[in-house]
């Protein structure tokens, strides 16, 4: 499956340069992000604070990077992406990759599309080039622009 991110990452979905007192709250900016955008209810963001509530600060999947997500579920109306990047880090409790100054929000309709989308994302953020690029890119297109490249 072959992911467009403008599919899956419209400019309702951002959230940038943002302040959140905590974990909790920087999971809800991903959550408005995503129900902004129409890929989930608010039911959803309470299913991705309990998800890490549950299992821990697992999310955090790098340095700096939290994958906020929940099984797919009713509360998710359509596969897609969330985009918050905080003006000031917070702690997810994750000793090896905090403290989290980006969350990506992560909607999955059912498991294949959750996962496609996850690990195109993903592929993404493994090179170091393109992280320090989203980390300064001033809008949603750049952003976009760089995830396609």
């Amino acid at each position: 499956m072959s992911v467009d991110v403008q599919q899956y990452l419209p400019n309702e979905a951002f959230l940038l340069d943002v302040e959140a007192r905590d974990w909790k709250e920087a999971i809800r900016l991903a959550g408005r992000g995503l129900t902004s955008a129409g890929f989930a209810t608010s039911a959803y963001t309470d299913e991705m604070i309990e998800t890490v509530e549950k299992l821990g600060p697992y999310i955090v999947i790098a340095p700096g990077l939290a994958l906020a997500h929940s099984r797919p579920s009713k509360a998710v109306t359509d596969t897609g992406l969330s985009w918050v990047r905080l003006r000031t880090p917070v702690s997810f409790g994750n000793k090896a990759n905090d403290p989290v100054s980006l969350v990506i929000g992560l909607a999955g309709r059912d498991e294949q599309e959750h996962l496609a989308v996850m690990s195109a994302i993903a592929g993404a953020l493994v090179n170091p080039k393109k992280v320090k690029a989203l980390a300064e890119a001033p809008t949603p297109e750049s952003i976009r622009s760089i995830l396609d490249a």
